[in-house]
């Protein structure tokens, strides 16, 4: 039983109830199928189900059931026909690049990506002959400069991390389908409930699904969704048989997670609004990254394509990486790691943890300093969160 089949309801009904089937068993909660295979009725069910004349299941590397509510719940709720499950945010992207690209291929990347984003186009794609250009996320102007006539993709996150730079969705889809290319979009850090990049022109979009999708850091996986001739048959090709799949415990884990996407979506972005707005008027920072603020570049432009501006701020502290080690190093609430997307406030040193594989050069080209700091807010109380990070800056800075 498909429990909102051909049903018109709202992000947070699909977020919850989209994609069950139930089972003969009358399952409330979604099943898990922890299983490598399946049974066959018959030889020439089997037979049918290899070749593609009957759908069901064969293999748990590209079809399993707790997968697939995972997928057709994610679908949903970004607008897109299809959706593919990777074991993680990295598969993710590089499934896309082995669908889309082939040698001779060019591809514009926005120099706010994640680090390892770029690090797959920089040091492995390369060596099968596709190029790539590093443009400005929030320049317009050298994203359509830097298009040739090779060009087949076109690839920006926004929000990007750390920085919170936004970029112009609608604009990036006319300069990418005008040049024959394509968009695809990092949307981890505003997820559907915040963004649909789909909806504002974009063909692909990307998420770490280990981020806000879980929400409690507890498992990996990423999503690829789209068309479903790009996606839905494309992209799932080249899962079926190169294996990057999500282990179906962790679709369930994701399931769960998604349950409760929406409500812990509003309470992080309430809590980072009021810690940056704090954070502007501490006296121990020197600027403040977070789209919630009108000091913020795109703030209206993030108020145009986003309903909320996200859970993610960094911050330049007034000292270089020795004070803000300190702060770190002080600090008894807030947990130091690099992941982000918790109910768990987090903080980290981009330029030695995230981006500490890029040189000091592109560091600085993309605004990453030794000062800076970045916080994923989590669902603590906003006083506690403030009288950590001050006493931080006080053994820090004095």
């Amino acid at each position: 039983m498909n429990t909102t089949k051909n049903q018109p309801y709202r992000p947070q009904t699909l977020a919850v109830r989209c994609g069950q089937h139930r089972t003969a068993e009358g399952e409330h909660s979604e099943a898990l199928f922890l299983t490598s295979s399946f049974v066959f009725e018959s030889a020439q069910q089997a037979a049918a189900r290899f070749a593609d004349e009957e759908p069901g299941n064969i293999y748990s590397r590209f079809a399993n059931p707790t997968v697939s509510v995972f997928q057709e719940r994610l679908a949903a709720l970004e607008g897109a026909e299809s959706c593919v499950a990777t074991a993680s945010g990295m598969a993710a992207i590089l499934s896309l690049a082995l669908t889309v690209l082939s040698a001779g291929d060019h591809v514009i990347l926005s120099n706010a990506l994640f680090g390892s984003t770029i690090t797959i186009f920089r040091q492995i794609l390369v060596r099968f002959g596709i190029t790539f250009d590093v443009v400005s996320q929030t320049s317009t102007a050298a994203w359509r400069a830097a298009v040739k006539s090779n060009t087949k993709l076109l690839f920006a996150e926004s929000p990007s991390n750390p920085l919170t730079e936004i970029a112009d969705l609608a604009a990036l889809a006319q300069i990418a389908h005008s040049a024959g290319a394509l968009l695809a979009v990092d949307n981890t850090f505003c997820t559907p409930i915040l963004q649909q990049p789909l909806q504002l022109g974009a063909d692909v979009v990307i998420h770490s699904a280990t981020k806000f999708l879980d929400g409690q850091g507890r498992c990996l996986g990423g999503a690829v969704l789209g068309s479903q001739e790009l996606v839905g048959e494309s992209v799932f090709k080249v899962l079926r048989n190169s294996g990057p799949c999500m282990s179906p415990f962790n679709a369930w884990v994701f399931i769960k997670g998604l349950e409760t996407l929406t409500v812990r979506l509003q309470a992080a972005c309430a809590n980072a609004l009021k810690l940056a707005q704090w954070l502007e008027q501490h006296p121990g920072v020197a600027r403040v990254y977070y789209p919630g603020l009108q000091s913020h570049p795109q703030y209206a432009l993030a108020g145009r394509q986003q309903s909320g501006a996200g859970s993610m701020l960094s911050f330049d502290i007034h000292g270089g990486k020795a004070v803000a080690w300190r702060l770190l190093n002080s600090l008894k609430l807030l947990s130091l790691t690099a992941n982000l997307g918790d109910t768990k406030t987090t903080i980290t040193h981009p330029s030695s943890t995230t981006h500490a594989r890029w040189s000091e050069e592109d560091r600085q080209a993309a605004g990453i300093g030794q000062s800076l700091l970045r916080i994923s807010l989590g669902l603590e109380d906003q006083l506690d969160l403030r009288e950590d990070l001050d006493a931080g800056f006080q053994a820090a800075i004095g």
